[in-house]
């Protein structure tokens, strides 16, 4: 009876921890279950589910990719950048930071897959220089429409609306971001699901050496991860530029953990025990509901993390007991 219970708490649990937050602030908050409100959750948790589908991504070949923060940071200065001070159409504001993205991927993976640096090191190293880079490309300054140099002089551009359409447009009554964000969970999910390659990574991160003697270029493979984490992290800083219409430094610092919160809580959904994005999806939609419903509490912002972080513990512990009273033959 007891392992049947923990079963189903594996299975679910997650999902009963949400839909419970969820009835908490529908019955306490009179406005919390209402579509502008749900609309707005879905837009809000849209960047930190594109920065957290990357962490997957790296996740999925057994990495971990810390860097995503500082990406989105410099995706998003640098996409405000060429829109403000050097007036770039549309197609090149949002193509060079999601190249930098690439190009930054492309560094973790040699460091992590050339000179055999551990993941967290590799990553953590690359952090601290993109940081450094962003702040130092800018200045140390946020960039706005029309803003003012040191020198006295003003940039001569400013956000265009089609750009900015990007974070606060709607179609059809649904936000931009949202479509966006279905669309782009959708296609990683069908693509790791259904594809060779997707099914790779699996098999890549879950024994390496396997992999290998079964013919898979793991190289290849645990690259292309690091490169589609650069990738999704650098649009989920475009995403960024265009929701807040600003070029924020360190706008990227708070998502990370943020993102990797989602990624593990998404462990748990029907009883995956690995890292996929409908679970991720899942785990973001936790913290934004969380987010959302404290915020219309008027509880203190210095509180929030608490809660966040009991709610977290009490999704995921379930789900981790199972995995080592499994494998550890307990079951």
């Amino acid at each position: 009876m007891k392992n049947k219970l923990l079963h189903i708490l594996f299975r679910y649990g997650s999902i009963i921890v949400i839909l419970g937050v969820i009835l908490f602030f529908s019955l306490t908050l009179p406005h919390f279950f209402s579509y502008a409100n749900l609309t707005d959750i879905l837009r809000s948790i849209s960047i930190v589910t594109f920065v957290a589908i990357g962490v997957t991504l790296s996740l999925i070949v057994d990495g971990f990719d810390l860097s995503v923060g500082s990406t989105v940071s410099i995706a998003t200065v640098v996409s405000a950048s060429m829109m403000v001070w050097y007036e770039q159409p549309i197609y090149i504001v949002i193509g060079v930071p999601l190249l930098i993205g690439a190009a930054i991927g492309c560094i973790n993976a040699f460091f992590i897959v050339k000179v055999r640096i551990p993941d967290l090191l590799a990553t953590l190293a690359i952090m601290y220089i993109v940081s450094g880079l962003h702040k130092t490309y800018t200045s140390g300054y946020s960039i706005y429409n029309n803003m003012q140099f040191q020198d006295g002089t003003k940039a001569p551009g400013k956000f265009s609306e089609s750009f900015l359409w990007l974070g606060q447009g709607e179609w059809l009554g649904i936000p931009v971001p949202v479509i966006l964000l279905i669309i782009a969970v959708a296609v990683v999910h069908v693509f790791l699901t259904y594809t060779r390659f997707g099914r790779q990574m699996y098999v890549t991160g879950g024994n390496e050496e396997a992999a290998r003697l079964s013919g898979i270029k793991v190289k290849k493979v645990r690259t292309l991860a690091y490169v589609a984490s650069g990738v999704f992290a650098a649009f989920g800083g475009v995403l960024f530029a265009a929701r807040i219409g600003s070029g924020q430094i360190d706008a990227g610092a708070p998502l990370l953990m943020e993102a990797v919160a989602a990624v593990f809580v998404g462990f748990s959904i029907m009883g995956a025990g690995k890292p996929n994005v409908i679970g991720t999806f899942f785990g973001a939609v936790l913290i934004g509901v969380l987010v959302n419903g404290l915020t219309m509490m008027n509880v203190q912002y210095f509180m929030h993390d608490i809660i966040k972080g009991i709610v977290l513990v009490l999704a995921l512990s379930v789900t981790f007991y199972y995995l080592y009273r499994t494998r550890s033959g307990k079951n």
